[in-house]
Parts: structure tokens; C-alpha cells; sequence
């Protein structure tokens, strides 16, 4: 039973047995492999790199998430605004503030009782310009006490002038209109809207009838020639 044992031992040990050409020689070649692709790959470096996501001038210098600030005039806080982002980019031409999730604008007195109000569900400040563009779901409310909206609207601080192509409803506390183009002052306190319908006072058309009522009596006011009847002349 030894010398069996022993006899595998030496079948298995051999120099020239089958089993050291397949474990012995095998490896050898592998770490050759090995060392051989290591060396070709540190010769021949290769940077991996992939393209920006997005160009340098789309990303925004700032971003601010769930503002809610207040804003002073002349030392006196007038304005808050409230959303729930705020972009600040300065890169693109031209350089603007993005409210892309929405923008409430408020107005209060010295006592912080609310005057007026903007709010809309995208906004976009021209800082250069002073230029605001609204869009979807505008809503303002002036001190008047006038409302007006829209689904779109231009605020440009420079002319003092609000201006939308889009249908827009105001209402103010004599009348009620509904246009497809809007301008009006600061104040929304002179305004046009062209192809505009809606609930006018009696009051409101008195200028109107007033005009038309004067041409007609300067037109009566002129003095008149009796007619003449054709007659024959004696003889």
C-alpha cells in the first residue's frame, strides 16, 4: 500500500509528466501576456473624455432655492419676492434672472399692507433691459384696485409700460373688457386693448355721445337757405 502511494508520488513529480506541461507552462505565459498588454498600454496612454452636458453660458452663476426676500426703495422696504427657485445668469446676451418654477411679486405700504401684486408661472428679468416677461397664469392686481389677466405679459421699467399679444381680461371697478392686445402705463391707470368686448357704465360713453351730439349741432348751426319754389314771371 506504500510503495503504490509512493509510486503516484513519483508518476505525479516527474519532469517529464503531462501534468507540469499543463499547470507548469500555462502560467508563465499568462504573466507574459499580462506583462506584454501592461507595457503596449502605459506606451500608448489614452484619455477617456466625453463632451459638456450643457454649453457655459446656459449655466446659471447662481441658483437659489426657496427665496423669500424683501427689496427697499429709497430705504423704505416696498417689494417682496417669493419662489421656489431663482436663477441669476450673467453669461448669455442678454444677461437675465430665471424664475422657472414661478414668481409672486409683492407691493406693501410703510405699514406692510399689501398694495398690489404680480405672480405668474414663469419668469424672466432682463437685468440690462429692466425688461420682465410673464408667463402662464399672470395675475396682477394693481393699488387701484384693478386685476387684470393673462397668459402672457411684457413689464418694461425703462418706458413704463406694460404690453401683452395675448388675450387679456381687465377688470377695474367702473368696467369689465376682454381684448386680444394690451398696453397700458405702469399704473394700468391708461390703458388700450384692441377687438375688446365686455360691460360698459352709461358714464363711460358720455365723452362719445358728447363728441358726436357737437358735430351735429355745428352742422345745424350754420344757416340754412330756404327753398325755392319755381315760378313764372309776369309779363
Amino acid at each position: 500500500m506504500t510503495e503504490h502511494n509512493n509510486q503516484i508520488n513519483i508518476v505525479v513529480n516527474s519532469p517529464g509528466s503531462t501534468s507540469e506541461s499543463a499547470f507548469g507552462i500555462f502560467p508563465f505565459w499568462c504573466v507574459m501576456l499580462i506583462f506584454t498588454l501592461s507595457f503596449f498600454a502605459c506606451n500608448n496612454p489614452k484619455e477617456h473624455t466625453a463632451p459638456a452636458i450643457y454649453a457655459r453660458d446656459s449655466v446659471a452663476m447662481m441658483t437659489s432655492y426657496g427665496v423669500n426676500t424683501l427689496i427697499s426703495d429709497s430705504g423704505v422696504m416696498k417689494y417682496r419676492i417669493v419662489a421656489e427657485r431663482w436663477d441669476v445668469n450673467e453669461n448669455v446676451n442678454p444677461a437675465r434672472w430665471i424664475f422657472p418654477r414661478g414668481l409672486f411679486l409683492e407691493q406693501f405700504d410703510e405699514k406692510f399692507h399689501v398694495e398690489a401684486y404680480i405672480q405668474s408661472d414663469t419668469a424672466y428679468y432682463y437685468t440690462v433691459l429692466k425688461l420682465w416677461h410673464l408667463i402662464g397664469n399672470v395675475r396682477i392686481r394693481t393699488v387701484d384696485g384693478v386685476r387684470y389677466s393673462s397668459e402672457e405679459i411684457y413689464w418694461d421699467q425703462q418706458r413704463h409700460e406694460l404690453y401683452s399679444n395675448k388675450f387679456s381680461h381687465l377688470i377695474t371697478p367702473q368696467r369689465e373688457m376682454q381684448g386680444s392686445y394690451f398696453r397700458s402705463d405702469e399704473n394700468m391707470r391708461h390703458y388700450f386693448i384692441s377687438n375688446s368686448k365686455g360691460s360698459f357704465e352709461k358714464s363711460d360713453m358720455i365723452k362719445e355721445d358728447t363728441t358726436s351730439t357737437a358735430a351735429e349741432n355745428t352742422a345745424d348751426s350754420q344757416p340754412k337757405r330756404n327753398p325755392t319754389s319755381p315760378h313764372r314771371s309776369g309779363q
